[in-house]
């Protein structure tokens, strides 16, 4: 690998772990840094969700006290997302690239209006009869919902912590540190099984991987602390922004 190759996949590995650890969508920078070094969509993806997945590491270092004071019920989710991410990771290798291409767009604006809506979903929640909100009924609408999250996330995964981040707020959750902390570990959980698959099906490019992971998680540790200097509405402006940008982004390109 030449120093300039390893200079950008540096470079776009730890600013996809810092902005994964404030609001997801690291992608952004890690997916369009892979395909203009050469790669093809589909491996670039792979590459990506392999590269990056270290990074989480450090953002759950980074989000301990946070994790700590977690509800257990919300934990649960992790067993959803484990058989999402793989299931989806399933779904790309067998997906034509054109196919790929076309869907990206549309599943990250939906996510990016998903989340614009957290509040005013909040405010319904709340004003619900507390006959309409079993339990039962709700827990079983968070495994569906996460299992879905995970389908996508093994897919492609760009947007996947705005979607994380919108159904840890319909659940009820408020805190942004709690829930991007809870975000980190639920994509930690899908990406990870998604990039164990993609190693075995040998669909990834691993001198970018290696540098990559190494970044990534670098970034992913130092971004926790900067979440929590910036404040609630400031992290939640800039996962508004970065889901646009995605969004705007891939429009383009496609």
């Amino acid at each position: 690998m030449d120093l300039w190759r390893a200079a950008v996949a540096f470079v776009a590995a730890f600013l996809a772990g810092a902005i994964n650890s404030v609001a997801g969508g690291g992608t952004l920078v890690s997916f369009p840094a892979l395909i203009w070094l050469g790669l093809d969509s589909v491996t670039a993806n792979a590459t990506s969700t392999v590269a990056i997945w270290p990074g989480t590491i450090g953002s759950a270092w980074g989000y301990r006290r946070e994790l700590q004071s977690a509800e257990p019920r919300f934990r649960v989710l992790i067993v959803p997302s484990l058989v999402g991410g793989l299931a989806g990771a399933v779904m790309l290798r067998w997906t034509p690239a054109s196919t790929f291409d076309r869907m990206v767009p549309y599943l990250i604006l939906f996510a990016t209006l998903l989340f614009m809506a957290q509040e005013t979903v909040q405010r319904m929640l709340k004003t619900a009869d507390a006959q309409s909100r079993k339990p039962l009924k709700w827990f079983v609408g968070a495994i569906l919902f996460q299992l879905a999250v995970g389908i996508y996330g093994g897919y492609f995964g760009a947007g996947i912590g705005i979607l994380m981040l919108a159904a840890l707020s319909i659940l009820g959750l408020t805190d942004i540190h709690e829930m991007n902390g809870l975000k980190v570990v639920f994509g930690g959980s899908l990406n990870g099984v998604a990039a164990a698959y993609f190693v075995w099906a040998h669909m990834v490019y691993w001198p970018d991987v290696l540098i990559m992971a190494v970044a990534a998680i670098v970034g992913g540790y130092g971004g926790a602390g900067v979440a929590r200097r910036l404040g609630r509405t400031a992290v939640r402006r800039i996962v508004i922004v970065i889901g646009f940008g995605m969004a705007v982004s891939l429009f383009i390109k496609k």
